[in-house]
């Protein structure tokens, strides 16, 4: 069983950068694709980045394209999500979370293994 923990949420102005970080546990950390995903209030979870076991693929949607990098450690069983140019509209709690499967989807159904969240608060 994997457990995920995150860190590195704040309050940041328009404009600026943040650093997720996942720190996983867990035997299975290198074989299992990995995403962050984040939710704000009244809206649905959504999949910002996913990247599969060995971070030769990653995925973005265009909201975050361009803005967002997701990378992974497999030694270190970290997986991090730089978020540069923040946008207000990118305030949410976001989320770690590792799916059985080696290759990375955007479903949030696909992912069995959750973090507790870290805030992320973008000022205008």
């Amino acid at each position: 069983q994997v457990q995920l923990v995150e860190s590195g949420g704040g309050l940041v102005q328009a404009g600026g950068s943040l650093r997720l970080s996942c720190r996983a546990s867990g035997r299975t950390f290198t074989s299992t694709a990995m995403a962050w995903f984040r939710q704000a209030p009244g809206k649905e979870r959504e999949c910002v980045a996913s990247i599969n076991w060995i971070g030769s693929g990653t995925y973005y949607p265009a909201s975050v394209k361009g803005r967002f990098t997701i990378s992974r450690d497999n030694a270190k069983n970290t997986v991090d999500l730089q978020m540069n140019s923040l946008k207000p509209e990118d305030t949410a709690i976001y989320y770690c979370a590792a799916t059985a499967s080696r290759y990375a989807t955007t479903n949030m159904d696909d992912y069995n293994t959750w973090g507790q969240g870290t805030q992320v608060t973008v000022s205008s």
